[in-house]
């Protein structure tokens, strides 16, 4: 498989915001946190299920992390 030909690889993490902080401090060209969807528990954090970043390794393969804080 030739390098940078995955996409849509995904990483679900607690707390989206902190994941992306991690990921700049270490270099990422990562995306801002955005909202894909709507929230099937909107009392819950706002972001949670919805909330996610994008960002691509060095040989081109295409990432989402999500953040899912809790499962119901």
């Amino acid at each position: 498989m030739p390098p940078g030909s995955l996409k849509g690889l995904q990483l679900v993490v607690p707390d989206i915001r902190a994941a992306r902080n991690e990921l700049v401090e270490s270099g990422v060209d990562v995306s801002e946190v955005r909202v894909v969807g709507e929230n099937p528990r909107p009392q819950q954090d706002p972001l949670d299920n919805v909330g996610f970043v994008f960002f691509s390794d060095p040989d081109g393969n295409g990432w989402a992390v999500q953040q899912i804080s809790a499962r119901g």
